[in-house]
């Protein structure tokens, strides 16, 4: 690393930002006296931290680095997945946040599985079993993809080695998940919204002024392909694969375990629509200028050898160091507020839904909270040796997590909240397979390349957790 005093600079303001972080994770540590605080925070947080964690929690290295990487690779097309995400994130809150919220305390649910098993009075455990198996699979895939995120973060802008950089970004989401649990998450989530926000907007707009505005931006590239949202052409590959597949992102909202999580923890049904306003009023600000970000960095490093790392270096570039520090943490925060999010997912997965109900291993709450930090550390080492050797770039790995865990989870949860005819075979039928169709269609080239797989996993799961209710003709509904 080439200790300047510009690289002093821009690690003085990430060191900032780093320790903010860590103080978060030692003042909740004192709230954390039982399995209900460490997972879902007592359900004691207001709208605003929830909204702004559902949304920092939602959008991974994937938002700062693979979305503009992606945008700088594909141009204005990217903008069909950007009106899917909004659509998604807007209908998620509106249909599912509150139904589940009432659902889930109703049953006293503390994760995902266990309100399934719930809803669904399913005593041989199978639907906790699957849910589970199917959160493992894909939370071990995601987690790897933040951590790969970490180390280009790092690397690009300090000279790290990206190994390095991925322990490093690991080891302080690690920190504070294990001492405050889902409280300091959330806190930690609503300071790094505030800052992917800002940085998205901000970056992108000091870029445009930098290359000589929009006539600059248009002359630097030239290609009109590249600045049309049809990528210049309409026929059945664009309708298919860019629109249809773009689309079709915002479906996997509806079956994200980490963020139906933070349905589950509001602490009231009534403080629903406040969150539904901040969250939308995020994504429509962020996310537009997120891919951006990839347009206006095309026009100023047009030969970039992994688009993946424009994000710090438009940084490095157009702010002073401390300033670019403290952005860049921006990106940092984008990856941390997923990872959080996800290890605290798998460890409940482990902890509440197999150690607790399935085994039915029961002890004091203290030793259920050191526990889960136990199998935290754990579940992060597993995702961290798994990023060592990954070899797809983070817009791919995460998207096809982003499928699996969508389409196996979003129409049992939509189906469970809204329909009366859906019993545990259905649900069963649904989890498993969106799960087989989104391995299968993502491992075969000629599917993969037709339309995204979150299409044909999402459908098939909602027809089949439908059609094998009716067939086995049992009605359960609480």
């Amino acid at each position: 690393m080439n200790f300047d005093t510009k690289t002093f600079y821009l690690l003085f303001g990430l060191l900032i930002y780093l320790i903010v972080m860590l103080a978060i994770g030692v003042f909740t540590q004192r709230y954390m006296k039982s399995l209900g605080d460490f997972l879902l925070g007592g359900r004691r947080l207001g709208p605003t931290v929830i909204a702004f964690s559902e949304r920092a929690s939602g959008e991974s290295a994937w938002f700062i680095l693979g979305l503009p990487g992606f945008a700088y690779a594909t141009g204005m097309s990217v903008y069909w997945t950007v009106i899917g995400v909004g659509i998604g994130v807007f209908l998620s809150w509106v249909l599912v946040a509150a139904r589940l919220r009432e659902k889930t305390g109703k049953y006293d649910s503390l994760t995902i599985p266990d309100y399934l098993e719930s809803r669904f009075s399913d005593r041989s455990k199978l639907i906790r079993g699957v849910s589970t198996v199917i959160i493992l699979l894909f939370y071990i895939i995601y987690l790897g993809a933040q951590f790969i995120g970490a180390g280009k973060i790092l690397n690009t802008t300090f000279g790290i080695n990206e190994y390095l950089g991925m322990f490093l970004g690991a080891s302080i989401v690690v920190i504070y998940t294990i001492m405050g649990g889902f409280a300091a998450v959330a806190l930690t989530d609503l300071i790094q919204g505030v800052i992917m926000l800002i940085t998205a907007i901000v970056l992108p707009i000091l870029g445009l002024i930098y290359i000589g505005g929009f006539d600059g931006l248009i002359h630097k590239i030239g290609d009109t392909s590249f600045l049309s949202i049809t990528g210049g052409r309409w026929d059945r590959d664009i309708l298919i694969g860019t629109v249809i597949g773009g689309l079709a992102v915002g479906l996997g909202y509806f079956g994200q375990p980490h963020l139906l999580t933070r349905y589950m923890a509001i602490n009231s049904v009534r403080n629903v629509k406040r969150g539904v306003l901040i969250a939308v009023m995020w994504i429509l600000l962020a996310y537009w200028s997120a891919a951006f970000i990839g347009i206006v960095g095309k026009a100023m490093y047009p030969n970039l050898s992994d688009p993946e790392k424009l994000m710090p270096l438009m940084a490095t570039a157009l702010f002073p160091s401390v300033i670019a520090g403290i952005v860049i943490s921006g990106a940092i925060a984008a990856m941390m507020s997923t990872a959080d999010s996800q290890l605290l997912v798998v460890s409940s997965a482990v902890v509440e839904d197999i150690y607790r109900k399935m085994l039915g291993r029961e002890t004091t709450p203290e030793r259920f909270v050191f526990i889960s930090r136990v199998i935290t550390f754990f579940v992060a080492l597993i995702a961290f040796l798994l990023a060592m050797f990954a070899k797809q770039i983070i817009y791919w790995l995460v998207l096809y997590a982003w499928s699996g865990l969508g389409a196996s989870f979003g129409p049992v949860i939509l189906l469970s909240l809204y329909s009366k005819r859906i019993n545990k075979w259905g649900a069963l039928a649904g989890l498993i397979l969106g799960t087989l169709t989104t391995i299968i269609w993502y491992n075969i080239p000629i599917l993969k390349g037709m339309v995204y797989e979150m299409v044909p996993a999402f459908i098939i799961s909602m027809i089949g957790t439908y059609v094998v209710s009716i067939m086995t003709n049992t009605r359960v509904f609480q």
